[in-house]
């Protein structure tokens, strides 16, 4: 493969393009209407508009991005994560019109896009799964009788997707059958199908997932384990590798599980199993994710191997260049989802203009990100700035480099979530590695609430803090229209040393 389409946009859509340039890949990015200043149109070799602003309107559109592919010269697609990275339909039309489709086969991607056929198929690979409905219920006296004969709590669950949409715990038998139509509204909304199954709840979980490699010629391996417990609203912000939860024997037990599940199904490329781990040390499948995943950085420091090259080499038809025994992991690596978001208000997505932009930097880090100093955070996309991760030797080292790097990260012009990381990272819930998939929602974010908006938690050190922010910003609007700060050094630096006095 000589060229490639990037069928995506942001960061996911920079890092693919800076492996194909290393590679000597020629990149072909394509952009809406909002992304026509986007990084990845400048970082790619050449750029082709979709039109339109919404992702209906432009990265979900077939027959707009086949024929880019076309009149660009493109040799393959990768679709990165989400748009159309796990339809099958697309993925089958790419292989149809002659192109190479970097990714699994589009039989994979089907079997699996169905969370019951996927159970289904996981049953009959002798692959551990949570006690649920064999097919989506049809009605709420369905789901009844399931729940009385598994128990309450239950998990009602969308068949067509993920992400935590079309998703409702039900703890009350009399809550079921208004929960079971809200889930199959939103799953309607969010997938186009309204099928909904049950599971039986499993209490405070761990969610780990298994990165997994499989070649057209039947060779599969496992690349460790990430901990993706640190969730809100059944969506991941902080990723580890390895899980501090995970032994050795277990991490044998739960790859060789994943090689097994990617092997039922026909599996090749890049792909991940995620699991629920309960108390007891018993694991669960979950799902199967048939793309790279946003947190994979995590699990490229640690092996010290460059996925998406892998994922080109296999989708060009070579065998894998390693066995179950050359995989190591070494040392630990941290990441947190940077959004704009405001925490205190539900996280809602906080738009605007990055009009300030100063990423940490340092020894240990890598930044992810498809943003820039100027751009954008629109209405009409995630609202992720980056991904920032922090790789040491050891756990706890890992966690204090990525508490600095916290601390240095400034933005202005639109909030984060950055205050909210750092305290999750200090607390001993996230430091003895003993929390669960709803350890946020439960403990830390109603703890961090009563933080912000007690009396206490207006530190002596705030003034100079906002004073400090305050410079910044002015210094920077008044150099760029030419114009000199009128406040001396000395004072800047005063304000300044108080503040991390107190760090």
């Amino acid at each position: 493969m000589k060229s490639i389409l990037v069928a995506n946009r942001g960061e996911i859509a920079v890092r693919i393009m800076r492996t194909c340039r290393e590679m000597g890949i020629r990149t072909i990015a394509v952009y809406s209407d909002v992304d026509r200043d986007s990084l990845h149109v400048r970082e790619a070799d050449r750029a082709y508009p979709l039109g339109g602003s919404t992702p209906a309107e432009s990265y979900l559109v077939h027959d707009k991005i086949i024929q880019i592919a076309k009149e660009s010269g493109a040799e393959g697609i990768h679709p990165g994560y989400g748009f159309l990275s796990e339809n099958a339909s697309f993925a089958k039309r790419v292989a149809d019109e002659g192109l190479i489709w970097i990714g699994p086969p589009a039989s994979a991607i089907s079997a699996m896009g169905s969370k019951t056929e996927a159970r289904a198929l996981m049953i009959a690979a002798n692959v551990p799964v949570v006690p649920g409905t064999k097919g989506a219920v049809a009605s709420a006296d369905e789901a009844v009788e399931f729940a009385r004969k598994a128990g309450f709590p239950v998990l009602l669950k969308a068949a067509a997707g993920g992400g935590g949409k079309g998703m409702r715990v039900v703890r009350k038998e009399e809550d079921l059958a208004d929960a079971l139509a809200a889930a199959q509204r939103e799953a309607k909304s969010a997938f186009a199908d309204d099928a909904v199954y049950v599971e039986k709840y499993l209490e405070e979980p761990k969610h780990i997932e298994v990165q997994i490699f499989a070649d057209r010629f039947g060779d599969a391996v496992y690349l460790g384990e990430r901990e993706c417990s640190m969730q809100r609203r059944h969506q991941k912000i902080i990723e580890e590798a390895p899980s501090a939860a995970v032994t050795p024997e277990l991490r044998k037990r739960i790859g060789e599980t994943a090689v097994m599940a990617a092997k039922a199904c026909g599996y090749v490329n890049a792909g991940t199993c995620e699991f629920l781990l309960d108390k007891t040390g018993e694991f669960y499948f979950l799902e199967m994710n048939t793309r790279l995943q946003v947190e994979h950085p995590v699990t490229e420091m640690v092996t010290g191997l460059d996925l998406v090259r892998m994922q080109i080499e296999v989708a060009r038809g070579e065998r894998l260049k390693l066995s179950q025994d050359d995989v190591k992991l070494r040392g630990h690596a941290i990441e947190v989802r940077i959004y704009a978001e405001e925490v205190l208000s539900g996280f809602l997505p906080s738009t605007g203009v990055l009009e300030i932009w100063r990423p940490a930097t340092g020894p240990g880090l890598r930044e992810d990100t498809g943003q820039y100093e100027g751009a954008e955070i629109s209405r009409f996309y995630d609202p992720m700035i980056s991904k920032l991760v922090a790789y040491a030797e050891t756990r706890e080292a890992a966690i204090e480099r990525m508490r600095r790097a916290l601390r240095e990260y400034f933005v202005a012009g639109v909030m984060t979530n950055i205050g909210f990381c750092n305290f999750i990272l200090s607390r001993d819930e996230f430091r003895s590695g003993k929390f669960d998939t709803g350890t946020v929602e439960r403990i830390l974010l109603p703890d961090y609430i009563e933080l912000v908006f007690s009396e206490r938690s207006v530190p002596d050190w705030l003034p100079a803090a906002i004073a400090v922010a305050n410079r910044a910003y002015k210094s920077e609007a008044q150099y760029a229209n030419g114009a000199a700060a009128h406040e001396s050094n000395w004072q800047s630096a005063g304000r300044s040393r108080a503040l991390k006095n107190h760090w």
